[in-house]
Parts: C-alpha cells; sequence; structure tokens
C-alpha cells in the first residue's frame, strides 16, 4: 500500500506553495501538472520537490505507479480531496496529479552543452525575440525538439516557458531540450558569433525564401514577436533575413506555424 501524506484544509501550507507557484509568485520552482507532464518531469533531471494527488486519481494505475515510485525517492507525496484538488489546479477538467518542480537554472551550459555533444553534426538554436504567448512559445520548444533543434533561447518580455500554460503545449520538451531565458537578441547574436553561427531571421522583407540558404551551416534561427516583428535596429545584428513565400491575401503566419515551416526544412537539409 503507498503511504502517502493527507492533507485535509485549504489552508494547509503544502497547498498554498503550490498556489504561489502556479500563479509564478515562487523563485525557482514551477508547476508541472497532468499525468503525462508529471512522467516526462520523472524521468527527466528536473528535481521534484513535492507532489499532490487528488484521491480519485489513486484509482488510475499510471498514477499510482509513478507515486510509488517517487515515493521510493524520497519524494514527498501528498494526498487531497478532489474539491481541495481543484484549488490548486491550472485546468478546468484536472487528471488529479501535479508536482512541484525546481526550475533549470542554467541554460546556456545546457545548450553549450548540447551543442558540445554533436560531434560534427550542424547545430541550429532558436531565438525568441518578445514571444508573448505562452501557448505558441511552448508548441514552440515541442516543435524545436522534433526538428532536432539543439535548444531554445527566449528574449526578455517574452511569455514564461516554465509557466503551467508553456509547459503543457510544450508536451514535456521543455524538459528535455535547453531553454535559455531573459536574453536579449544582441547578447544572443554576440553568443552565436562566437560559436561560429550565421545569425538568420525570418521576416517578411526577406531577400531569400526559407528553402533558398544552406542549412548545413551553424544558424541562429530568430523569430520576431507575434505583435510587431523585428525591429529594424535588431535587423542590423542578422546576417540572412528570409521569408515564408504566401498568397498576397494573408499578411502572416502564426508563429509557432512558421517556426514549424522554417525547422522541418532545416531538418531536412540536414537530415535528409
Amino acid at each position: 500500500m503507498i503511504k502517502t501524506e493527507k492533507i485535509t484544509s485549504r489552508d494547509n501550507a503544502r497547498l498554498k506553495l503550490a498556489r504561489r507557484v502556479r500563479g509564478g509568485r515562487e523563485d525557482g520552482a514551477m508547476f508541472v501538472e497532468g499525468i503525462r507532464l508529471a512522467e516526462d518531469a520523472s524521468r527527466s533531471s528536473m528535481r521534484i520537490q513535492e507532489c499532490f494527488v487528488s484521491s480519485k486519481a489513486f484509482k488510475n494505475e499510471r498514477v499510482k505507479n509513478l507515486a510509488a515510485r517517487l515515493i521510493n525517492s524520497g519524494i514527498n507525496v501528498n494526498e487531497v480531496s478532489d474539491d481541495l484538488f481543484s484549488s490548486i489546479s491550472d485546468t478546468e477538467n484536472p487528471q488529479g496529479l501535479l508536482l512541484i518542480c525546481d526550475r533549470p537554472v542554467d541554460g546556456r551550459a545546457d545548450l553549450e552543452i548540447a551543442i558540445g555533444d554533436l560531434d560534427g553534426k550542424i547545430p541550429i538554436v532558436v531565438f525568441l525575440d518578445e514571444a508573448n504567448n505562452p501557448s505558441n512559445l511552448g508548441a514552440i520548444l515541442r516543435t524545436a525538439e522534433a526538428a532536432v533543434v539543439q535548444g531554445v533561447i527566449v528574449s526578455k518580455n517574452s511569455a514564461d516557458p516554465f509557466s503551467p500554460k508553456s509547459l503543457r503545449a510544450s508536451m514535456g520538451s521543455a524538459f528535455r531540450i535547453p531553454v535559455w531565458t531573459e536574453v536579449s537578441l544582441g547578447d544572443a547574436a554576440e553568443w552565436a558569433r562566437e560559436h561560429r553561427m550565421i545569425v538568420t531571421a525570418a521576416d517578411i522583407e526577406g531577400d531569400k525564401t526559407y528553402t533558398q540558404i544552406n542549412w548545413k551551416l551553424p544558424r541562429l534561427m530568430v523569430f520576431g514577436s507575434e505583435a510587431h516583428g523585428l525591429r529594424e535596429v535588431d535587423k542590423e545584428k542578422v546576417q540572412d533575413l528570409i521569408k515564408i513565400p504566401m498568397d498576397s491575401n494573408v499578411e502572416s503566419l502564426n508563429l509557432a506555424v512558421s517556426a514549424g515551416v522554417i525547422l522541418f526544412e532545416a531538418k531536412r537539409q540536414i537530415m535528409p
């Protein structure tokens, strides 16, 4: 039988902690909700602080197995009623399982390790400039992992890639791909030059299409804000400005869609 800590009060200190983490008010921690995401987190290098399970969820074999593994690893598993779980959940129809985990602390180091492990393969790194939609940001992380991108750099004034909404959209990719946050485009471009990468950006005014450039060269692929794209001053930091040809009646593509189109062309050229 699984031995858990039972919480019966809405005002319990651990539940209050979970609500603070859910709202982004607890530095160094992130809120991981749902069976699939929790399983992915448990298989990653993330340190798990706490686990919360609803009484109903304990009837699920996957939840019971995960809870048992966490307890065997010395992690506290808290059992709460379904009503209490709803008070800490970030979803309308919760699955009854969530984790509080440490946030990654050094995305730059993780990214440089990933590049160093390539053994001669071509590195592609994504830079997101003021990507303020958390669902789009999470979807790009998922796309980047699928397209075998080495990591994602996220600018200041972007959505939090480790917020509950971004994590759900990334489907666990945020646990597996290096994410370096709070970086200016200028600093990212300088870093790219130090690693002999061509700074490339998607823009409607690009002079080449995304299929016309050579992706068998190391590149930092920059995507501008959904709201205003790249600023003119930032285009000066870019070496290759590329576009996706579109029907003239369409003004622009969703940011995550644009990333998917371009990154899978890069993958096609690098790994045909």
